[in-house]
């Protein structure tokens, strides 16, 4: 489909313009559209909000206009259901593709699995539920899913042994429907559970369900244990999502020490046509930083 002519085709009207704001159309909107990235990049709402100012809409368009194919959406649970529909009509007309949100319970990190407790784990186990009604709305297959904090009165076998009853009951639910959840190692502090491929690996294996899968973020995994190709080569049989953010600083491709060209090329070679979220923030403010980061993103696509 023709991207430009997509507002036309979907008929939002004053739909549209009820949920996203008056619909700004900026001077790129007269312009060619760029080439599309060759690897599924998928950015997130706010990452071109100076070139995009008339809200959801307006910056779903602009990213296929760039010649992005997907998009994430951490927060989309927490949308109400008017928005998850606009968003899920967009992408469908703009020919995206919809990545990862989070599903999460009370508070998503301090709302552990490991502890075994019932009550924790029906959470999850409802939210997962919940998560399924939201994908149809808005054509997910993936969703992330993080067990939480260490339970430190608790031997680490069998904190691990919980997430894994945990995450059997998830896939469940989940597996019937044909979605995803993928668990996500994190290195925000050092109270969180899951922290390392392996770990997920093993309970990937553990789980033994298509519905239940690593999300590499290549960021939190170079802050925990760097060796990037190395250890996704080991455990890449599990690893169905992938994020991106450089490090230090957590910004675009090319602002720190990662090797982005090296690691797209292994991923590219291992035939990965899933999405790759760009869940980091801008390395410089306003319109002009927006144009820094798109361009990154083409030094480093694989043709």
């Amino acid at each position: 489909m023709e991207r430009r002519g997509f507002i036309k085709k979907v008929g939002l009207g004053s739909t549209l313009l009820g949920v996203s704001g008056a619909m700004s159309m900026p001077s790129f909107a007269a312009g060619k559209a760029e080439p599309t990235f060759h690897m599924d990049f998928a950015p997130h709402f706010g990452m071109f909000k100076n070139s995009a100012p008339g809200g959801i809409v307006d910056e779903l368009k602009f990213m296929a206009d760039q010649g992005f194919r997907s998009l994430e959406d951490n927060n989309m649970l927490k949308r109400s259901v008017e928005e998850q529909a606009l968003i899920g009509k967009t992408l469908e007309s703009l020919g995206m593709r919809m990545g990862v949100f989070v599903i999460e319970g009370g508070e998503n990190w301090k709302t552990a699995l490991t502890t075994g407790k019932k009550e924790h784990s029906d959470l999850f186990v409802d939210t997962c539920k919940k998560s399924v009604e939201v994908a149809k709305r808005v054509g997910a297959k993936w969703m992330t899913v993080v067990p939480g904090y260490f339970e430190r009165n608790l031997p680490m076998g069998v904190q691990t042994g919980n997430v894994i009853e945990a995450y059997k009951r998830g896939a469940e639910v989940l597996e019937k429907e044909g979605l995803v959840m993928v668990m996500e190692p994190l290195s925000d502090n050092p109270d969180l559970f899951l922290r390392h491929a392996d770990q997920s690996y093993m309970i990937c294996k553990a789980v033994d369900s298509p519905a239940c899968k690593i999300l590499y973020d290549i960021y939190h995994m170079q802050r925990n244990e760097g060796n990037l190709i190395a250890t996704m080569q080991k455990t890449w049989d599990e690893i169905a999502y992938i994020q991106i953010g450089d490090n230090p600083g957590r910004k675009e491709p090319g602002t720190g020490e990662i090797n982005y060209s090296n690691v797209f090329k292994f991923i590219h070679e291992k035939g990965f046509k899933g999405v790759m979220g760009m869940e980091h923030g801008n390395a410089s403010p306003g319109v002009e930083g927006e144009k820094a980061l798109i361009q990154a993103y083409r030094k480093v696509d694989i043709v």
